[in-house]
């Protein structure tokens, strides 16, 4: 064979390459990306959707953000919705075992479904979050190590949503294994506003049945919101003297600012939640692009902040 057939051969098949790449790009550019939660309300989700509305914009996508405020069981019909509408991609915040119907129909209609920081199921390409597991015993052996391995703690929990949910199991583990630790209290707190004020009202109400010096020795909470709640209700009942430790989960501004002051809010984890965004917007774009993704979970790293850190 010639060298110039050859050539032109080559030259043919790079062409090829070059117009299905492009025709890629152009699907990228027109796809429709459907995120729905019911969590809009919380600085971490707000956080996740800035993220990959970012990526998505990068990308050239059309992005629908759909809050139903607290209310779960309306994400399914969201999610019909959007299936109804022959959106590419679907992203959820919230349970995935709780949405089971939603998640169906958009199987059954080939739409691929993504966890922003939800929870496994197989009705998902993969859920992006951070390790629940190890933020979890971070901030519990903190707080026992804190305390001296004795004490009482109030524990600040929610276990309607997954990642949550395992944190607080984790945190049970840990002191569970300190024999002189006790859990006074594990509050679910109504978080339809975020959750600080209904934290606040349920911990002024443990501090009135706990009144003596030294009866609560630390608060752990799932996330930050239950943690500056009972920061409040502390500082309200003149009782940030006694040295109750405070710990929280995300390391939102509020919570930095907090822990930067020096009180008893002393740490939280930060969770990257800009990189969650992204890296959810990433899987969303391999996947359109047509690759097929096995990681059912994928962790962003995470950093513990203290007054050490928290300025930073």
């Amino acid at each position: 064979m010639k060298f110039s057939m050859l050539r032109g051969i080559a030259g043919r098949a790079l062409l090829s390459m070059a117009v299905l790449g492009a025709a890629a790009g152009i699907a990228q550019a027109e796809s429709r990306v459907a995120v729905v939660t019911p969590y809009l309300a919380q600085p971490g989700t707000q956080f996740y959707v800035e993220g990959f509305e970012a990526a998505a914009a990068e990308n050239g996508w059309d992005v629908n953000v759909i809050d139903t405020k607290g209310d779960v069981g309306a994400v399914i019909s969201r999610i019909e919705d959007m299936v109804t509408q022959n959106v590419d991609a679907i992203v959820i915040n919230v349970d995935p075992q709780q949405i089971t119907a939603g998640l169906q129909a958009a199987a059954d209609a080939g739409i691929p479904v993504f966890g922003m920081d939800s929870g496994s199921d197989p009705l998902l390409v993969t859920n992006v979050t951070s390790n629940g597991y190890a933020m979890a015993a971070e901030t519990a052996v903190y707080v026992a190590n804190r305390i001296g391995g004795t004490g009482n703690v109030v524990m600040f929990v929610f276990d309607a949503f997954p990642p949550v949910q395992v944190r607080g199991h984790i945190a049970d583990a840990v002191f569970g294994n300190f024999p002189d630790v006790d859990v006074l209290d594990r509050v679910t707190p109504d978080v339809t506003d975020g959750g600080i004020a209904d934290s606040r009202a349920k911990m002024e109400a443990i501090l009135a049945a706990n009144p003596e010096p030294g009866s609560i020795a630390a608060v752990w909470a799932a996330w930050d919101q239950p943690a500056l709640g009972a920061l409040q209700a502390i500082e309200a009942a003149g009782r940030e003297g006694e040295g109750i430790v405070i710990t929280g989960i995300d390391a939102n501004p509020q919570a930095r600012e907090a822990i930067a002051a020096g009180g008893n809010f002393e740490a939280s984890i930060a969770q990257d939640f800009q990189g969650i965004g992204r890296t959810t917007a990433d899987a969303v774009s391999r996947v359109l692009a047509g690759e097929e993704i096995k990681q059912g979970v994928m962790y962003v790293p995470t950093k513990l902040i203290t007054s050490a850190n928290a300025s930073d």
